[in-house]
């Protein structure tokens, strides 16, 4: 049995015959899946692998992209543009239209960014990143350059159209994932260091407020938390000891999803948005859940 019910009604979210199945292997390292709504196919980083690929139902994987930067964390924005976090080249960069790379940002304030992580695109169109100094310490996912400059840990606001950056965050000790609420009124982060997610209000003009204590994902299996996403009902999915957990609005887990290898992060696919693909090191796998994601532009 692949899922573990902590709260009574877990099963309402996931049905507990549910299977874990392999999509794809052979990798070193995957990461940062996006689904690509339009299209009907998934994006993924191997980040050791310094590539990313594409899975496309009935035809396979492909390369995308290589050599990528050792990418870690993508979305889409608004145009239907990838816009990847790159861990090892450490800049935030866009994949334009016509194909080629365009880096948004790679400083702040005139300091070299440690090793963007995860990404997310809001619906006025701005960018909200983690940037940790992780990337800078793992062998095997930074570049030449290991100096650290920015003496915190740092998540932002960025403005894709100018460069304007703006600080919204100074006081995690690992930064990673990131969502939105359903009607984006709230901000989840979750820290890996410390085994917890953090939550803000939102405010008009983008930044935040209100900082507390989501939840803690805390266990003795392998795992922390890593990528993370909302579904339509507002309902909070973390990678954790174990797999993906499920935790209701008000932060109380619900269950979790056991997965074959240690998770680092997944995204809501398919045609009704109630497939999930897990990207767990060497692997691509998927299962099916009751209530579906949060679309992910470009949308269908």
């Amino acid at each position: 049995m692949v899922t573990e019910e902590f709260s009574p009604g877990f099963d309402r979210i996931v049905s507990d015959q549910a299977t874990v199945e392999l999509v794809a292997g052979g990798f070193i390292f995957t990461e940062g899946p996006v689904w690509n709504g339009r299209d009907g196919y998934l994006v993924f980083t191997d980040i050791i692998g310094d590539a990313i690929h594409k899975w496309e139902p009935g035809k396979g994987i492909s390369v995308l992209i290589s050599p990528s930067g050792k990418a870690n964390g993508m979305t889409y924005d608004r145009e239907g543009r990838l816009v990847v976090a790159g861990w090892g080249n450490r800049t935030v960069w866009r994949v334009e239209h016509d194909g080629s790379a365009n880096a948004l940002v790679s400083h702040y304030r005139g300091q070299k960014l440690n090793t963007s992580n995860d990404i997310v695109v809001k619906s006025d169109g701005f960018i909200y990143f983690t940037d940790p100094s992780g990337g800078l310490t793992n062998v095997g996912m930074h570049g030449e350059d290991v100096q650290k400059y920015l003496d915190y840990e740092g998540v932002y606001r960025l403005d894709p159209d100018n460069g304007t950056m703006t600080l919204l965050i100074d006081d995690m000790e690992g930064p990673n994932g990131l969502c939105f609420s359903p009607d984006e009124s709230l901000l989840y982060v979750n820290d890996s260091r410390r085994r917890l997610i953090r939550v803000w209000d939102v405010q008009p003009d983008g930044t935040l407020s209100n900082g507390r204590l989501f939840a803690e994902v805390v266990g003795d299996d392998l795992g922390n938390p890593d990528g993370m996403k909302v579904d339509a009902e507002g309902n909070v999915y973390c990678t954790g000891p174990g797999g993906v957990w499920m935790l209701d609005p008000g932060g109380k887990p619900l269950g979790r999803i056991r997965t074959p290898e240690q998770c680092a992060n997944f995204v809501f696919g398919g045609s009704d948005l109630k497939t999930i693909y897990f990207t767990a090191r060497t692997s691509v796998y998927r299962t099916r859940v009751n209530i579906p994601g949060i679309p992910t532009y470009p949308a269908r």
